[in-house]
């Protein structure tokens, strides 16, 4: 039990035999601050009738302030009337700790409590939760004798907030069972759980839960579920229309379905969604311009990019060093590094994101040595530093040599340096030594490409089928590399099953690159026709890597006829290309029909044409 504290008299001393003459809390003054000057200069008369309550109120106004020593001597006064056996005081004053985030004086509170009053329970409850004392929030909770909406609605928002999502839903459905009703922050709280385990049908479960108690159109229920319709199954069209059903949308609601189209890469929808948005008289948050400018600088959208650096500027969120940082990586990004580079001077340079940002562009743009050198000219450096800068042996020797501690993605970025330098057997070494401690599939991502791209399919499947018993979740980029380990090998039946599983087993929606994968898997069986069958049913247009893959296959198996078709949208995409006009004339030498491949070759050399030379180097 907590002691009496001792009276620090801030507000006027107090008399021990003034008498009280109390206010009633109506009569009290609004404001927090001069509702506790009016208790302190008063008189105490704690036999009075709403002596009570004016402690009562008193600690709700300390609370709003975190005003710990006032609490204290309202704790003191509450211990010195005799009125801890007051549930009401008492709660009020557990209440008080744990806003004050003095956990320990609210548990010697409320260990004094003869029953578990739920109330208490509740208060200690959403205590060990908003500090993060899980363990304890899970003992108390099983200890509770009744829960209700809000003991449930407390444990499943603290596990969500701390990552722990089936906990979460276990606890959701326990709360289901018992007949116990779910109200909006419950149902966001356990949308927002079912959002990272994923499935369609858990989805639409939800969304017919929040129908039929009425919650739906509420921003925070409708907002959650705009967000899982997005992340879980990508049906951002059927977000879309829950979305429009939103009465009161907020710049929360309109930076969910933003990000939805963001991140399925339909950026010409997120634009359109965000000018509507701005039609309806919401201006948007840094969240929100963070997100669309990196979704810019993912698709080389140089233009629409630098109106949004534009907006950043004239609404001040330039101030921000995540935003400065953001913006140096976009025009690093469209291959605009002198553009990057004048960011960078003309911004902050007292964070290290900033930095960061311009070592990883300099080395995306080939740029080695003035990466070396910035990196050089850091006041201090972190981990990405490290793994932007992990270009060559020395960066590992450095690392090694100064005890640097390793996590996951300095791991994965070591690994796929020594396999993109040759050094497949050390990669692949350096895996298996940090095995055992790996917490996230980025080195098992690292060594699974790696190992494709050097044509070790078998090993590469056989950690791939590793990754799935260690229960570590594979993402898209895992299946590039296991689809390309696939065509490596020619297990065309193999990778067939393992692209049709990424969205019917881990709910991953192939992108344009898995489909290039799968074109070039075909292709290089001999299947040209399902490979152009693929390329017109794909939910995207294909680019001129898939056309030049298609193209290549028609080359390798004397495929004219498809092969003229893939040159024809080859050339439509970019008339430039000289490898694909080089590709075609062979096809056509190959089959015999040399006026043809005179033609094409004869119309390279009008236009000034070339197959660009390959290269390669290592730093």
């Amino acid at each position: 039990m907590i002691g009496s504290p001792k009276p620090k008299f801030i507000f006027g001393s107090l008399i021990p035999n003034l008498k009280w003459v109390s206010a009633a809390p109506s009569q009290l003054p609004p404001h927090p601050i001069d509702h506790l000057r009016a208790f302190f200069n008063g008189n105490k008369d704690t036999q009075h009738s709403d002596y009570e309550l004016t402690l009562v109120s008193a600690l709700k106004s300390c609370s709003s302030l975190l005003a710990l020593s006032q609490g204290q001597q309202i704790h003191s006064l509450v211990f010195k009337s005799g009125l801890l056996s007051n549930i009401f005081v008492k709660n009020s004053l557990i209440s008080f700790y744990v806003k004050c985030r003095l956990i320990s004086n609210a548990r010697s509170l409320f260990d004094t409590c003869s029953v578990l009053d739920p109330v208490s329970c509740n208060i200690m409850l959403a205590g060990y939760v908003k500090s993060g004392s899980l363990d304890n929030a899970r003992h108390l909770f099983e200890k509770m004798p009744i829960k209700g909406c809000v003991s449930y609605t407390t444990m499943v928002m603290g596990l969500a907030q701390n990552n722990c999502w089936l906990e979460a839903i276990g606890v959701f459905k326990d709360m289901r069972f018992a007949g116990v009703i779910p109200n909006e922050v419950t149902l966001a709280s356990v949308i927002s759980a079912y959002s990272h385990v994923g499935g369609i049908l858990n989805c639409r479960m939800l969304h017919a839960l929040s129908f039929k108690l009425g919650l739906e159109a509420l921003n925070i229920v409708a907002t959650n579920l705009v967000h899982m319709y997005c992340v879980c199954s990508r049906l951002v069209d059927l977000a879309r229309d829950l979305f429009e059903r939103i009465p009161a949308k907020d710049v929360v609601s309109w930076g969910t379905i933003i990000d939805g189209y963001v991140q399925i890469e339909r950026l010409g929808e997120a634009l359109r969604m965000y000018r509507s948005m701005l039609r309806t008289g919401v201006g948007p948050n840094e969240v929100m311009i963070v997100d669309l400018i990196s979704a810019c600088g993912r698709t080389m959208a140089v233009s629409e990019g630098q109106q949004f650096h534009g907006i950043i500027v004239r609404t001040g969120f330039d101030c921000y060093d995540f935003i400065q940082a953001t913006i140096i990586h976009f025009y690093a990004a469209c291959g605009e590094i002198n553009l990057a580079f004048l960011q960078f001077e003309l911004g902050s340079k007292d964070h290290v994101s900033s930095w960061n940002a311009l070592i990883s562009g300099f080395v995306r743009n080939g740029m080695i040595e003035q990466a070396r050198q910035l990196f050089d000219e850091m006041p201090e450096r972190d981990v990405f530093s490290w793994s932007s800068m992990i270009s060559g042996r020395w960066a590992h020797e450095y690392i090694l040599s100064n005890s640097i501690p390793l996590n996951d993605n300095l791991n994965a970025a070591l690994i796929d340096m020594y396999a993109k330098c040759g050094s497949i057997t050390i990669a692949l070494q350096l895996f298996y030594e940090i095995q055992d401690r790996v917490s996230s599939v980025s080195p098992w991502n690292a060594i699974i490409c790696g190992l494709a791209m050097h044509g070790h399919a078998n090993v590469s499947l056989k950690l791939f089928s590793q990754l799935q018993r260690v229960r570590i979740k594979p993402n898209s980029i895992t299946f590039i590399g296991v689809l390309s380990a696939c065509c490596h090998a020619g297990l065309v039946d193999t990778g067939e099953k393992y692209f049709k599983g990424m969205k019917n087993l881990y709910n991953i929606e192939p992108n344009i690159k898995h489909y290039g994968c799968m074109i070039d898997l075909l292709g290089r069986a001999g299947r040209l026709k399902e490979a152009a069958e693929m390329i017109r049913k794909m939910p995207m247009k294909a680019d001129v890597v898939i056309w030049g893959t298609l193209l290549a296959a028609c080359r390798t198996h004397g495929n004219v006829e498809i092969g003229e078709r893939a040159a024809e949208n080859l050339a439509k995409l970019d008339i430039s290309h000289g490898a694909g006009r080089v590709l075609l004339s062979n096809i056509y030498a190959d089959a015999g029909r040399w006026d043809d491949a005179f033609l094409v070759r004869r119309a390279m050399q009008s236009q000034r044409m070339k197959k660009s030379p390959g290269c390669s180097g290592v730093v």
